[in-house]
């Protein structure tokens, strides 16, 4: 096994131990908030233990997707299957809103109908405790998910921590009604909760449905023109027309190289071969490059450093850094082409 293949081993595991780590996690909380509201009768309670039902669901979907994702690409999927995980996004962000909307009618009902809470005391505390350990998977999970560069876990691990806000919400509302005696002040709380929770799940379902549309992604086109810098050698000169979509952890992308106009065809793949190599060599890129090379026109002299070139017009001036701006567009910048 070459280092890059047990690096990607390595890398699985910690996503699937991840995704049962919050499975386990979200099922033990969620006991706990169950029982916490039927010895307290609180909304503010049933709400966050509605969202830990959606936290559940969501670990269990995004586990699920975390397994399929690891299938390798065959015929009838070419790009691998990696983007089962912002459909695992799209789902969590759905259940999210959806417990959002049976929160708020909750907790409209109460306040309309009079709310009641005992035992507060064991609620604060019970709500207290689940929170503190949500706040640490949540972050956990996020800091895997970005390490492994796993939408899923990501997804799960916001969800998560948009878990903890809502225990924040709700020890602020028991702590009121523990204060001032009054109850109304939980049903307030949980109200609050779900239209928290509502704007979360509409923005896990938003990054999700950008990844299942190909929307750019700015942190994918960074890191590839970070790698395309520190891959370049003499006869690649510029590059354009990038074009990259994420699956999963695997990034798949495309661009247009521009080389010197005298090179054989022969010489221009062993070239681009060689840049392909170096560059997905880098720590920031995992997936595949498709690579079409254009000749120069000798447009480019002043920042070709390609030595004894037969056909330059002008001397090399030197090479400007390439920007993601430039890398962008579809032909190369105006100021590169020689005066008519």
């Amino acid at each position: 096994m070459t280092p890059e293949q047990t690096a990607e081993s390595r890398e699985d595991r910690l996503r699937l131990r991840a995704g049962a780590v919050s499975l386990a996690v979200g099922i033990a909380l969620l006991v706990v908030k169950y029982f916490a509201w039927l010895w307290t009768g609180s909304a503010a309670i049933l709400s966050d233990a509605l969202e830990s039902i959606a936290n559940v669901a969501g670990a269990l979907f995004a586990f699920g997707g975390l397994l399929f994702a690891r299938r390798p690409a065959d015929a009838g999927h070419p790009y691998g299957h990696g983007k089962i995980e912002y459909m695992s996004a799209v789902f969590e962000g759905g259940l999210i809103a959806f417990a959002a909307i049976f929160i708020v009618w909750y907790a409209i009902r109460e306040i309309i109908l009079g709310a009641e809470v005992e035992a507060v005391d064991l609620g604060l505390a019970l709500t207290i405790g689940a929170g503190l350990v949500n706040a640490s998977l949540g972050w956990w999970l996020v800091r895997v998910g970005e390490q492994t560069r796993s939408v899923a876990l990501v997804a799960d691990g916001r969800h998560v921590l948009s878990d903890f806000v809502t225990s924040v919400g709700v020890v602020l509302g028991l702590g009121l009604v523990r204060v001032t005696g009054m109850a109304l002040f939980d049903p307030l709380a949980a109200l609050v909760v779900g239209l928290n929770l509502a704007w979360t799940g509409i923005g896990v379902v938003r990054h999700g449905a950008g990844g299942l549309l190909d929307e750019e992604d700015a942190v994918v086109l960074r890191r590839l023109v970070g790698a395309f810098e520190a891959s370049v050698f003499p006869g690649i000169i510029r590059v354009h027309r990038l074009r990259a979509i994420r699956s999963g952890r695997e990034t798949h992308a495309d661009a247009h190289l521009i080389v010197p106009e005298y090179w054989t065809v022969e010489r221009a793949h062993e070239a681009v071969a060689e840049f392909t190599k170096h560059v997905l060599a880098t720590d920031d890129v995992e997936g595949d490059i498709v690579f079409h090379t254009d000749p120069c026109a000798r447009a480019f002299c002043a920042v070709c450093d390609v030595a004894d070139c037969p056909v330059r017009r002008e001397a090399f001036t030197g090479r400007p850094p390439l920007t993601v701006e430039e890398a962008r567009l579809a032909e190369p910048l105006p100021w590169r082409r020689p005066a008519p």
